[in-house]
């Protein structure tokens, strides 16, 4: 679990050594349940069926990261470990050589929750609890064994989309998280400590906590107890529905002090659909830069300025994107943004969920304030490479190029400590650019590559950024140094 640092805790592995939320619910998903009868004011919640529908659909996820053998570059002394207390050679890091030195990274062993929301195997957990794994396991409530594949993630979210291959699988149903209500009862339902199949309870502490963690959030917050390995576990209603997957604790000692925060299902079935349909979240934007109006009024008066926006609550837009959808729109520096589809916005953790069911493409309507007289525009948001298409993750073979990584002998020769070598050019990028065969790339977009999974990486960040260009720098095997400018979107 993440910690919130006085801690935040993703609720997150113990180690060892913005979307359209209808879209996801589909014939396979989960149905919601039978409401439950409302509660009595002053009466005891009776939390044991919601208990009953959780436990089966709430599965223990296990990590592994196998040991791996790299090669750094490191310093040689020439004295060795020669004990020199006096300094009778000088500065032992001056005249010393560089060599190459393998290492092991150890095998890293994890846990973690996650939910299972539809029959045919699909679960939902954090991005924390499987980013980098090498074997997932899923054990399910009735202690039956799953290898999981991934499906896809979403780091900005921190959620993900497992699979499992399995069917007739116990589902838990989806609830609308939008109609939580602070105060309402809750139940944390995860593998803490690998305490399999653990049941807290708590009520909704607040809605919309955003806490700077992800890049997109908007936490229910809760003070059902959750500690590490509860992640990716379910936050459930009274009416045994999935509302929030767990995500991180807020603790000053790395356990459970009183807060705990959940990704809302709003932001959930988002993710989920895109991942199912364009193995990637397809995230719309306004294009804008802002913080709650509230804290810049705060921030304002602490300077001794005086302030009148003619509101008090709502997004004050700091900096508007002058390509961005807002822009178009008519939107200004200075704006407070105060309601989108009718919906009221008081903070940005609320703008950012409402956008997080959006897709490029889609028209919204925002009221706004512009110099104390409120205006209403309707805004097609983009995607962060300022059209509405479809976003696609690039492949190495966008490339068109197959790669080696560089041998001890052209370290040697070259004087350099790492690189990959173009072994072989065919149509695509690189031949576009002028990359030829023997080329050996060094640094794309100023990221040091030392492997092709290196390319790989970087060749999927920037297919999906605002610039989808690799910028590679290099040598050819005469020594001589050169530097490309590689767009990748025409090649997507």
């Amino acid at each position: 679990m993440k910690i919130v640092k006085s801690y935040l805790l993703t609720a997150a592995c113990v180690v060892s050594l913005a979307f359209s939320a209808g879209a996801f619910i589909h014939a396979n998903a989960a149905q919601p349940a039978e409401p439950a009868a409302p509660a009595v004011a002053g009466q005891p919640v009776d939390l044991t069926y919601a208990a009953d529908k959780a436990l089966p659909a709430v599965v223990h996820i296990r990590y592994v990261q196998n040991a791996k053998t790299r090669t750094v570059e490191v310093e040689t002394n020439p004295f060795g470990d020669f004990f020199d207390p006096f300094g009778f050679f000088g500065n032992p890091g001056q005249g010393n050589g560089r060599r190459q030195q393998q290492v092991q990274t150890p095998k890293k062993e994890a846990s973690g929750s996650g939910v299972i929301i539809s029959s045919d195997g699909y679960i939902v957990t954090n991005n924390h609890v499987v980013d980098g794994a090498d074997e997932l396991t899923v054990t399910l409530n009735d202690n039956r064994e799953f290898s999981a594949t991934i499906v896809g993630t979403d780091k900005t979210t921190d959620l993900a989309l497992i699979k499992v291959s399995a069917k007739d699988l116990p589902a838990l149903p989806i609830g609308d998280s939008d109609k939580l209500k602070v105060g309402e009862w809750v139940l944390a339902v995860g593998n803490p400590f690998n305490l399999n199949s653990t049941v807290t309870a708590g009520i909704v502490s607040a809605k919309a906590r955003s806490l700077g963690a992800n890049g997109v959030e908007s936490f229910i917050q809760t003070d059902a107890a959750i500690n590490q390995g509860n992640s990716g576990g379910a936050l459930v209603n009274t009416r045994g529905e999935l509302v929030g997957i767990n995500a991180m604790l807020y603790s000053q000692t790395g356990s459970y002090a009183g807060y705990g925060f959940a990704i809302p299902t709003t932001i959930m079935n988002k993710v989920v659909a895109d991942i199912k349909q364009y193995g990637q979240v397809q995230r719309a934007l306004l294009g804008i830069m802002g913080v709650d109006a509230h804290k810049w009024i705060d921030s304002q008066k602490a300077q001794n300025k005086e302030v009148d926006l003619g509101v008090n609550e709502g997004v004050y837009v700091d900096k508007v994107d002058p390509d961005g959808a807002a822009a178009d729109a008519g939107l200004e520096d200075g704006d407070v943004i105060t309601s989108i589809d009718n919906k009221k916005v008081t903070k940005m953790a609320e703008l950012q969920e409402y956008m997080a069911t959006k897709r490029p493409g889609d028209k919204i309507s925002i009221t706004y304030v512009h110099k104390k007289k409120t205006k209403t525009s309707t805004i097609t948001l983009k995607n962060a490479q300022g059209n509405t298409g479809v976003v696609k993750q690039a492949d190495l073979d966008v490339l068109g190029a197959n790669f080696r990584e560089i041998t001890d002998e052209q370290k040697e020769h070259l004087k350099i400590g790492y690189g990959v070598e173009v072994i072989k050019i065919n149509n695509g990028a690189l031949k576009t650019a002028g990359i030829t065969r023997g080329f050996i790339i060094q640094k794309v977009n100023d990221e040091t590559v030392k492997s092709i999974d290196d390319i790989q990486k970087l060749v999927k960040e920037a297919s999906t950024s605002k610039d989808p260009v690799l910028y590679i720098q290099g040598v050819y095997p005469t020594g001589k140094k050169a530097y490309f400018a590689v767009p990748l979107e025409e090649s997507k």
